[in-house]
């Protein structure tokens, strides 16, 4: 039987990519910097949110198929399935990547 993992409350289960971390300048930023640039990954389960925000309005910023950006420090890193996962709560996200069309020079 395969295994999921279901985030609760406000957390949000992210699949990193990038793990090497080499960016498209070619940099590879070695593990163990003092400070480690944000990471990126794609959303693949979130929670209900918490018990006052639907009272409030508010609803979960994210949802599965998001990419996102995060800090190193974010949340706890878990393995599922032999599949590395990160949780962590939704207010630890640095923010969502959108793809927008690029206008054209006025």
């Amino acid at each position: 039987m395969r295994q999921e993992l279901r985030p609760l409350f406000d957390r949000v289960v992210i699949k990193e990519l990038d793990p090497d971390r080499i960016r498209r300048s070619g940099l590879v930023v070695p593990p163990g910097t003092n400070e480690p640039p944000p990471q990126h990954g794609i959303v693949l389960a979130i929670g209900q949110g918490l018990d006052w925000w639907e009272s409030v309005g508010v609803k979960m910023p994210v949802k599965p198929g998001d990419h996102v950006v995060f800090p190193a420090s974010a949340g706890v890193w878990v393995e599922v399935e032999e599949e590395r996962l990160l949780v962590c709560r939704v207010g630890e996200l640095l923010g969502v990547l959108d793809a927008v069309q690029e206008r054209a020079p006025v």
